[in-house]
């Protein structure tokens, strides 16, 4: 079973995030769970959302501790969050941040463990394509670029169908979030 964390702030978009990459999985015959840990769910407050996806059903019932792969949404919660806990050392942590990897390993405290470390600039792509800091479908995109979760095209396919249903009658609002998820695939950085 593989199991997914994600990390943001409230109005980032890590609930909706795991919600639409559960859809996504869905679509390739998998048993899937998608979640947040509820909380005091206002905007700025940290939230959790998580993922699980296996081949059989899965029965467990609990929030994710030992995820194969962290999404960070602001690495700001670093200064309040432990985001590599349960991090095995051939797991991964994506963060969106400008900053590179090996100054977000130092700043995560990972010295010495072999976690992949890879960051995007979610935020400015969220920016230029759909003019909200919501850096959460860009992360998406990096994240299926640098895990192999699903093919580029399934993938966007399934994204388009998700978000054609989210946003029914604003098909701009589909297209920008699907430019903003190709820009992070193509941008991702080890």
């Amino acid at each position: 079973m593989l199991e997914i964390r994600w990390h943001g702030r409230g109005g980032q978009g890590a609930k909706t995030a795991a919600f639409l990459l559960g859809e996504a999985l869905a679509t390739t015959g998998k048993y899937v769970q998608a979640f947040p840990e509820y909380g005091p769910e206002r905007t700025g407050a940290p939230v959790v959302a998580y993922n699980r996806v296996a081949d059989q059903p899965i029965r467990l019932h609990a929030p994710v501790t030992h995820p194969r792969y962290v999404v960070v949404l602001d690495l700001t919660l670093a200064s309040a969050v432990d985001l590599g806990a349960g991090v095995p050392d051939d797991g991964l942590i994506l963060v969106n941040t400008g900053r590179a990897p090996a100054e977000v390993r130092e700043r995560l405290g990972l010295d010495g463990r072999p976690v992949r470390v890879l960051t995007v600039d979610a935020a400015r792509i969220a920016m230029a394509t759909l003019k909200r800091n919501i850096p959460n479908t860009p992360m998406l995109g990096a994240l299926v670029a640098a895990t192999g979760l699903l093919p580029k095209e399934s993938f966007l396919e399934a994204m388009r169908d998700n978000l054609q249903h989210k946003f029914r009658n604003r098909p701009q609002v589909v297209d920008a979030n699907l430019e903003a998820i190709r820009q992070a695939y193509e941008e991702v950085s080890a």
